[in-house]
């Protein structure tokens, strides 16, 4: 039977009509992969050398275990933002002969089988290996390979836990980052010294093989757990039970002052604070107005004037890059319905822009308290937010009209790549590496002030020329209507 469902798996992808599409795709995955295999082949061969040139005193077997804590809590965070449980379409076999425990155990058979988990073999055999020739016991080093495998594995099934916990809440990657930061902390701070009974116990199981069925006995108790989480929801109708949810109002009157674009205006804000996906623009708000702390308190960074432009581009845009890239995609739902509507396509835009602008003044504001770490940042994130408001809603804009990919609003958000094309790649270049580099070549050529101006006097010029634009922009949009009607239509 499970040869069988190895046929399945692989006639459905080289008959899927999406194969040659993505074939792409893959080559670059195929690099990407090779590239990474690489990487942690070179690591595990040079780890003993450099551990034994910096710390000669000191065992550099010792010194790796001692850095398995970190291993573990980065690769869990990984894995739950790119690892997702192998399931093939199975609610067809459902209607046949075919016991549940089959498909479940090949299922989670199958996932035992990632990349994420051979990927720390090729640092972890090399390195083992260099060991061995340095003359370390045999069993030791063996029983020390077999119980890192084991860990791997389990925190492969330990993701799928995370995973399936997680669905419930709508940022599903807060709960997740705030538990790796505890821990983090409470390991750096030493009230609980993870990384030091991580690397006792995997040591105390090296020296004592016997005791290597402590973290196998893990591995299966969480492999059985997965077992009847998918039990639970391998049912033919599990997707057509009805989802009863409260409807959550808020007052949006105060929109009714913005005059036409109000309708569409509460139409955005209704979609952020409702889908999974909108969600996520949310706390990048937060996130971008922490960005420089992770910049401006370092004393390397005093000398990198040219590099606030950066900073301030990304933290008075941070609702505009991530919002902005997307229109009009977030629609594309129920855009054919609202393309039916009598309504001006100008008006529809403004709503959009005006959103974005909001949300850049706003940021500004909040990010004013920078302004402690010295005067010339504060004037840089106003430049910022001129050429935010003037050239970049302007490009986000423009760049929107070459959207083609439906975005599913219902979809987890954390690392959701769905929706995303070529567009949302390239449109990163003239909003951030352009204003930077405008900046940095005014202030090396002209001084600060100058490279002030230069941003300031773009960003004023695209707010005098905004009706142009928005014209332009507009005529765009209609000329793309029905090819981007079509584009939404259809499943990415």
């Amino acid at each position: 039977m499970i040869s069988h469902f190895i046929r399945l798996e692989w006639k459905q992808f080289f008959r899927s009509l999406y194969w040659q599409k993505s074939i792409g795709f893959k080559i670059f995955l195929a690099f990407l992969a090779l590239y990474f295999i690489v990487i942690f082949f070179s690591l595990g061969v040079a780890i003993y050398p450099i551990l034994k040139k910096t710390y000669p005193t000191k065992d550099p077997f010792i010194m790796v275990n001692s850095f398995l804590f970190y291993w573990l809590l980065g690769d869990l965070m990984v894995r739950f933002f790119f690892q997702k449980l192998p399931v093939m379409s199975v609610k067809p076999l459902l209607t046949l002969n075919i016991k549940k425990s089959k498909v479940l155990n090949y299922v989670l058979g199958k996932s035992a089988l990632s990349f994420f988990n051979f990927l720390p073999l090729f640092a972890f055999l090399p390195f083992g290996t260099i060991l061995l020739i340095k003359g370390y016991d045999v069993t030791l080093i063996i029983t020390w390979f077999l119980t890192l495998i084991i860990l791997t594995i389990t925190n492969n099934y330990l993701n799928f836990i995370v995973e399936s916990l997680s669905e419930k809440t709508d940022l599903s990657f807060l709960p997740l980052a705030a538990f790796t930061a505890t821990v983090f902390a409470l390991n750096h701070f030493k009230i609980i010294t993870f990384s030091s009974i991580i690397s006792k116990s995997v040591l105390y199981i090296a020296n004592t093989p016997v005791l290597i069925i402590i973290p196998f006995l893990l591995l299966i108790t969480l492999y059985l757990y997965n077992y009847k989480i998918l039990k639970d929801k391998l049912f033919l109708d599990s997707s057509l039970q009805t989802v009863v949810k409260e409807v959550k109002t808020s007052d949006l009157s105060w929109t009714n002052r913005f005059g036409n674009i109000a309708p569409f205006l509460q139409l955005d804000l209704k979609l952020i604070m409702r889908n999974k996906r909108s969600k996520s623009t949310l706390p990048i708000l937060i996130l971008g107005l922490l960005y420089g702390l992770f910049f401006y308190p370092n004393p390397g960074f005093k000398n990198m004037e040219w590099f606030y432009a950066f900073v301030g581009i990304f933290v008075t845009g941070a609702f505009l890059i991530n919002f902005g890239q997307f229109i009009p995609a977030w629609d594309s739902g129920y855009y054919k319905l609202l393309m039916s509507q009598n309504f001006k396509y100008k008006d529809y835009l403004k709503s959009k822009f005006t959103l974005m602008t909001i949300s850049v003044i706003l940021m500004f504001v909040l990010s004013i308290p920078y302004v402690y770490f010295g005067w010339k940042i504060l004037v840089v994130h106003f430049a910022a937010m001129t050429y935010n408001i003037g050239v970049n809603t302007h490009v986000i804009m423009f760049g929107g009209s070459f959207n083609r990919k439906k975005i599913n609003l219902d979809q987890r958000a954390a690392f959701n790549y769905q929706g995303t094309g070529a567009v949302q790649w390239l449109i990163g270049i003239p909003l951030m590496l352009i204003p930077m580099g405008i900046f940095a070549f005014t202030k090396k050529f002209f001084g600060f002030e100058i490279a002030v101006l230069a941003l300031t006097t773009l960003g004023l010029l695209g707010i005098v020329f905004h009706q142009r634009l928005m014209k332009a922009i507009t005529n765009k949009y209609i000329a793309s209507k029905y090819i981007m009607i079509n584009a939404f239509g259809q499943e990415n």
